[in-house]
């Protein structure tokens, strides 16, 4: 973290703040859509994340999985790989209903949305990048790492089709190794799997339709950073403006496991405006406007994370009666007392 929090300190020092003030007063309230436009790519992921559900948190309203999902990345920007958020959903699914289809949503969406991503950089950058120069040696780690990727997701989406996540821990109780503990874990982890395997079974297109949708989301991006070259260059190009969001898109998918992109967003966007020739002071000025958007977006997720929070808890006092003793208690002052 201390390494991330010093590469942006060192950035902005070598490429310069006056300058990169310079081109947000540029910018000006043209801030607000570049912004706000991340909204409508939230909800083309949303209706992804509604195709990874199994009944009946699938027909829960859209505008409440909206801020499930929200919630989890209000969370998953302060966590580390973006593990919280996803405890964070699947507690909230289980809120409307208990049952191991809330956790196979979370994992089934994960897998789904870094598909996405994976397919669509790779697919982008074909298009876009080539004769592209970048320093030296990170085409290798980026194909390298993108390799390693494919690879464990190809893995993964196998232990959940044929439901052998828990085939370890089935292996040690089967030998009666490690108590009641284990055995309760085995349990419900074999109830995961079952429910894997069902949702593979009975939606064998959603997936797909899924990683479509988050494709469509991820495609935002093109729109917002051409956006951005339209206020800020003299020579704005879909074309360049969708290859320097592949590029850095790639960074992202390779990189996640850092909490907040902190310094490694910033950077990626220098090197991947470099690239197509826009130049440092506008990869960075576009670094800090997605840090800016990642922030507002963040906050939003958590204010929608203690809403979900408190209509749950209302929900609880309604059903045990204890909202209604409250209030007549408080007409009645002697039932106080």
């Amino acid at each position: 973290m201390i390494f991330c929090v010093g590469l942006l300190v060192f950035l902005v020092w070598q490429i310069g703040l006056t300058a990169l003030l310079s081109e947000f007063t540029t910018l000006g309230w043209g801030l607000a859509p570049l912004v706000l436009i991340e909204g409508v790519a939230d909800i083309f992921h949303t209706l992804a994340w509604r195709h990874c559900l199994s009944e009946p948190h699938r027909s829960l309203p859209l505008f409440r999985i909206f801020r499930i999902r929200m919630a989890g990345v209000g969370i998953n920007y302060v966590t580390p790989a973006g593990l919280g958020g996803e405890v964070a959903k699947g507690v909230l699914l289980s809120s409307d209903h208990k049952s191991a289809g809330a956790i196979t949503g979370v994992i089934i969406g994960k897998l789904a949305y870094v598909l996405a991503q994976l397919l669509f950089v790779s697919i982008g950058s074909i298009v876009t990048l080539w004769g592209v120069e970048l320093p030296v040696g990170i085409w290798p780690a980026l194909l390298i790492g993108s390799s390693i990727l494919a690879l464990g997701l190809s893995g993964f989406l196998l232990v959940q089709k044929y439901g052998k996540l828990g085939l370890l821990i089935r292996w040690i109780v089967a030998r009666r190794i490690g108590g009641k503990l284990l055995q309760n874990a085995e349990r419900h982890i074999t109830e995961v799997d079952n429910a894997l395997k069902q949702f593979y079974r009975e939606h064998p297109r959603d997936l797909s339709y899924a990683v479509l949708w988050h494709i469509l989301g991820l495609s935002i991006g093109t729109v917002q950073t051409w956006l951005f070259l339209l206020i800020l260059s003299d020579h704005p190009s879909i074309l360049l403006a969708a290859g320097t969001w592949f590029l850095g898109t790639w960074f992202d998918l390779l990189t996640f496991a850092i909490p907040m992109g902190i310094g490694i967003q910033e950077a990626s966007r220098v090197i991947a405006f470099n690239a197509v020739g826009y130049g440092s002071v506008l990869g960075l000025a576009f670094g800090v406007t997605l840090r800016l958007e990642l922030i507002f977006w963040a906050g939003f997720g958590l204010l929608c994370y203690a809403s979900l929070l408190h209509e749950e808890r209302m929900a609880k006092a309604i059903s045990t009666g204890s909202t209604h003793k409250t209030f007549f208690s408080f007409l009645n002052p002697r039932e106080r007392e």
